[in-house]
């Protein structure tokens, strides 16, 4: 089968021998795949490795075929991929066995996936088979940022730098429907403006003096992921008492906190990471409810992922970037 690896410190388009369902595992014949941040990042943590990994984390796709002791499902079944590996149960943290798909497991860059049934969860059937792939990993992160770390409610504002997120596009759509104002900020006002369309109620620009730019908000949350860049200036406009949760560092990871103005202003600091089976179930719920779409940047064919990896890298899309594997 095709699949796109990262092997001896390159990434490449190949051929790789079709895999076989084991116990309790499902081969998926894979329609799309979703890019993610992570994808771009593993080909850096693994340098020269010499053993081809098929990359990515998030696919849609029917079941081609099942392995002894598998219950519940059919060949033929419309499914997305859970990528949050045997974390299955809400906990404050995931358990010691938990893993991400795409390393060290083979991912979904590929025409075939074989995954533990476990790992299934049904397509939604108003969703494409573009948006299917895409809703996983961002839309569970974002859920979990949002409302199990967040504690988001009705009425609350949340602010949320760097609008141009797949896990941004998702928060700013799941906040709007429970009943939230929501503050973005982006460099671009390209950016800015489709995130007003998708339902913001502020958008800023994030070189402006936010302080004076939300003078007259009372920001409850500020859910953060870009890193040093913008994490005091985050806490500049939290509210006393406020939280901030955070999901990632697209800049750099370390930066300096005052831990007296900290203390002062009550703030809690909240950290978090993908999440389980239990909150994706309650994200999908969600979605089907209000009938949300994920924000689908491009639609690439998955033997030009590098131009999509170069794409995601130089950060110029909004939304999910997808892979495209069949017709």
């Amino acid at each position: 089968m095709k699949a796109f690896v990262h092997e001896n410190g390159e990434l490449h388009y190949t051929d790789i021998a079709d895999p076989s369902a084991g116990n309790g595992e499902v081969i998926v014949a894979l329609k799309t795949a979703g890019l993610n941040r992570r994808d771009t990042a593993i080909p850096k943590r693994r340098g020269d490795a010499k053993e081809p990994l098929v990359l990515g984390s998030d696919g849609a796709g029917t079941i081609e075929s099942i392995g002894e002791g598998v219950t519940g499902w059919h060949v033929g079944d419309e499914v997305i991929i859970n990528p949050s590996l045997r974390w299955f149960e809400e906990s404050d943290a995931p358990p010691a066995e938990f893993d991400i798909l795409g390393m060290p497991d083979h991912g979904t860059f590929a025409e075939k996936i074989c995954i533990s049934s476990d790992q299934l969860e049904k397509k939604p059937s108003h969703l494409t088979w573009n948006e299917s792939a895409v809703i996983a990993l961002s839309g569970l992160t974002g859920y979990r940022a949002l409302v199990t770390r967040g504690r988001i409610e009705e009425g609350q504002t949340v602010f949320i730098p760097g609008a141009g997120s797949g896990v941004a596009t998702y928060m700013i759509q799941f906040a709007k429907k429970m009943g939230a104002r929501v503050i973005v900020s982006s460099r671009s006002e390209e950016k800015r403006k489709y995130a007003l369309k998708i339902g913001a109620d502020i958008a800023i620009d994030t070189n402006s003096d936010w302080p004076t730019e939300l003078k007259d908000e009372r920001v409850d949350l500020v859910i953060e992921s870009v890193g040093r860049a913008t994490f005091n200036r985050s806490l500049k406009i939290l509210k006393k008492g406020g939280r901030i949760v955070v999901f990632g560092a697209t800049t750099e990871d370390i930066v300096e906190l005052n831990l007296r103005e900290f203390f002062y202003g009550q703030y809690s600091l909240l950290g978090t990471t993908m999440g389980s089976r239990e909150e994706l179930r309650d994200m999908l719920a969600l979605v089907e409810e209000h009938q949300i779409h994920p924000v689908i940047d491009s639609v690439i064919p998955l033997e030009k992922a590098t131009e999509a990896f170069t794409k995601l890298d130089d950060s110029v899309q909004f939304g999910k970037i997808v892979l495209a594997i069949s017709k």
